[in-house]
C-alpha cells in the first residue's frame, strides 16, 4: 500500500515561488501569507519608525526591518519567516538576503488568518531558536502579548492604551493608541 507523504520544503522552494506570492516556512511546512491589512501596514510604519528613532537618538548598533525581510530563524534550508518587524543587534547575522539566524526581537502583527501561526507555531519556534523578545500584536482585540525570553517565562499581556515596555531597551515603551492617533 502506497502512503502519501507530506511534501518538506526548503528555502529553495521560496525563492522559486512566482513573483508576488509570498509564504513562510516553519520545520520544512509552507505556509502561504495573505496580504495584510491597512492596519495592519500602519502598524508596521509606526513602529518601525518608533523604534528606528529611538535606536538613531541611542547611538544603537541595532537594525529595524519591516515585512518582507528574510529570517533564516534557524540558519538552515528548512525555516523561513517573514516577521512584521525584526530588529537584529548582531551585524553578523545580516547578508546581503536578509538575516541568517534569529533576530533579538519580533513583532508580528496578527490576522485572522495568522493567529494560530502566530499564537502557536511561531511562538515555539521563536523561543528555541534564541529570539530575546517577541510580541504578538493584536489589531482586532487591541492587545499586546509581551514574552522576554531572556528574564521571565510567564507572558505579559498590554492593551493599545497601556504603555508597554521594551524588554531589550530598558528606557523604551510604546503606546499603540497614540501611535494611531
Amino acid at each position: 500500500m502506497d502512503l502519501s507523504r507530506e511534501t518538506t520544503y526548503t528555502v529553495a522552494d521560496i525563492y522559486n515561488l512566482p513573483e508576488g506570492q509570498r509564504a513562510e516556512l516553519i520545520d520544512g511546512q509552507m505556509y502561504m501569507m495573505a496580504p495584510p491589512k491597512r492596519i495592519h501596514q500602519e502598524l508596521v510604519s509606526q513602529f518601525t519608525k518608533v523604534i528606528g528613532q529611538y535606536i538613531d537618538s541611542h547611538g544603537g548598533r541595532c537594525k529595524v526591518y519591516p515585512a518582507p525581510f528574510a529570517v533564516l530563524i534557524n540558519s538552515d534550508d528548512r525555516n523561513y519567516v517573514e516577521p512584521d518587524i525584526s530588529v537584529i543587534c548582531d551585524e553578523g547575522k545580516l547578508n546581503e538576503y536578509g538575516c541568517s539566524g534569529s533576530p533579538d526581537w519580533i513583532i508580528e502583527i496578527v490576522s485572522p488568518s495568522t493567529e494560530r501561526i502566530d499564537y502557536g507555531i511561531k511562538l515555539f519556534k521563536y523561543r528555541s531558536a534564541g529570539v530575546r523578545e517577541y510580541w504578538i500584536v493584536n489589531p482586532r482585540l487591541r492587545t499586546v502579548n509581551v514574552y522576554d525570553f531572556e528574564r521571565n517565562e510567564e507572558t505579559l499581556q498590554y492593551s493599545f492604551d497601556d504603555n508597554i515596555p521594551v524588554c531589550i531597551y530598558q528606557d523604551l515603551s510604546i503606546h499603540i493608541a497614540k501611535l494611531l492617533s
